[in-house]
């Protein structure tokens, strides 16, 4: 089988936490060619448990992110089984021996490879959705003259303390699970991945999308049972435990200010992106409220708050489930780089 991404070998890499991660690869994927004078970059992270197949719903002839006009770099996260894994580092550091990776060790990983590999020192616009909007304001802090914009939608430059607590009840649920056994599972915890994504299932989407039955009217679910077991237990099921596990500890420590760059000054680390920046929380987001990015964009000399107006919660930023939603956030980009 013929992979459809290529990985960057970034060999032996001290992690942000102490630990050193030994043959260490990113997995990536562009799309489009990079210009003569390398002025055409566009980075875009992926997002919790997605992979860049999942990112690929905003890439198209005629979207913002058209690979006729720029060269579109899409790296994966550590953690997502593609890039280095608990599921793919061989012992002693596979499963749940996999060191705790930040967003920053993440971006540093991804700077690497945008001047290692393609020797490109400058970037149009870095953008994603959810955890790809905290890789995206990493990029902004650690690399303010890098790049001229950036698009962060359904995310935040640090993970809130409520959003902390949900993600304790993912954790949980999963591993409840007596098959998980410590993260040394011989066989799918699969009572706890179907937990999991039912803790989840009441945070993704938002009060008024239940209400407005859009899992039946919409998306064509038979009932709200059929919407759980389908769409969430189904989403949950395919991945790796300790994949996932190691992904919500990224998400639940990011800060862009944990660094020595910032010392843990959050103001600090948001009045140091240069960048032009549109910030687009979905408008009934329930992980990343709009009050979240009034706060960031106060603080951030360049940024401008663009709420995503879609009563479908978090999934208004992706992976493209909404149309209207792709829609308004596509012309938001085409907006961005325009200017």
């Amino acid at each position: 089988m013929s992979l459809d991404y290529e990985i960057y070998n970034l060999g032996d890499v001290k992690l942000q936490r102490g630990a050193m991660l030994r043959d260490c690869k990113l997995a990536y994927k562009t799309f489009g060619t990079l210009s003569p004078s390398k002025d055409n970059v566009i980075v875009y992270p992926t997002w919790y448990s997605g992979q860049h197949y999942d990112n690929e719903w905003l890439i198209g002839e005629g979207r913002a992110l058209d690979p006729n006009k720029y060269f579109i770099i899409i790296p994966n996260m550590f953690g997502n089984g593609l890039s280095s894994s608990p599921s793919n580092t061989p012992e002693p550091y596979n499963g749940p021996r996999f060191p705790q990776v930040t967003a920053y060790d993440n971006v540093r990983a991804q700077h690497r490879l945008v001047t290692e590999k393609f020797g490109i020192e400058h970037i149009r616009l870095v953008t994603g959705w959810s955890m790809g909007a905290l890789q995206t304001f990493h990029w902004g802090a650690l690399y303010p003259g890098m790049m001229d914009l950036i698009a962060p939608f359904c995310g935040s430059a640090k993970c809130s303390r409520h959003n902390f607590v949900f993600l304790e009840g993912v954790k949980a649920a999963l591993t409840a699970d007596a098959a998980w056994n410590e993260g040394w599972y011989t066989e799918k915890p699969q009572r706890g991945l179907r937990a999991a994504a039912r803790v989840y299932a009441g945070w993704g989407f938002s009060q008024a999308f239940y209400r407005q039955k859009l899992d039946l009217e919409t998306l064509g679910y038979s009932s709200l049972e059929d919407f759980l077991v389908a769409f969430w237990e189904g989403f949950f099921l395919p991945k790796d435990p300790n994949n996932l596990l190691t992904m919500l500890w990224t998400w639940q420590n990011g800060d862009i200010s944990d660094n020595e760059l910032y010392n843990g000054d959050f103001k600090k680390a948001l009045g140091a992106i240069k960048a032009k920046a549109y910030v687009m929380p979905g408008q009934t987001d329930l992980y990343f409220p709009p009050e979240d990015s009034e706060f960031e964009v106060a603080n951030m000399p360049n940024g401008k708050f663009v709420p995503v107006p879609s009563v479908w919660g978090h999934f208004a930023g992706g992976p493209g489930t909404n149309p209207k939603d792709v829609e308004f956030i596509d012309a938001k980009l085409k907006e961005l780089l325009a200017s």
